[in-house]
């Protein structure tokens, strides 16, 4: 076995550990954004990473069967739309947008609002997600995102 071949499966064996790891991590960060330090954004550059680690290990063509481009669109426009459709709750109770307080609940507390601001965190990671991996692979030579 060449020195090139051990390092393509050391390679493969050690990112099957790590992906799976880096995706948890990131999804940690998003999940607990609301009420600790990160957040959306912090979360989907992890979990992009993930993506990332995934196509450098084995491949662009591999890469974009495994982050699909119809998959990532949705995610890109998916998450958005969602925050757009949190903020525009509150306008329509006459609130500003993304003011929760606006919005006539039965139980107006802090858990209620930090469930709102856990779906844009959430909304915001899912974007950054897709946005990056989209860029990563247009880099590497796709020619349409």
């Amino acid at each position: 076995m060449s020195d090139l071949m051990k390092n393509e499966v050391l390679m493969e064996n050690v990112s099957r550990l790590l992906i799976p790891a880096i995706m948890l991590f990131g999804a940690y960060v998003i999940g607990h954004g609301h009420v600790s330090h990160g957040g959306g954004f912090q979360g989907g550059v992890i979990v992009s990473a993930a993506f990332v680690l995934y196509i450098l290990v084995y491949g662009l063509d591999k890469g974009r069967d495994f982050a699909n481009k119809t998959v990532r669109r949705l995610m890109e426009s998916g998450g958005t739309l969602i925050f757009i459709l949190v903020g525009l709750a509150a306008m329509l109770w006459g609130g500003n947008f993304l003011e929760y307080p606006a919005i006539p609940l039965p139980y107006p507390d802090t858990t209620t609002i930090l469930t709102f601001i856990a779906v844009l965190e959430i909304a915001i990671g899912i974007t950054v997600t897709a946005i990056v991996v989209s860029i990563f692979i247009t880099m590497g030579g796709e020619t349409r995102v």
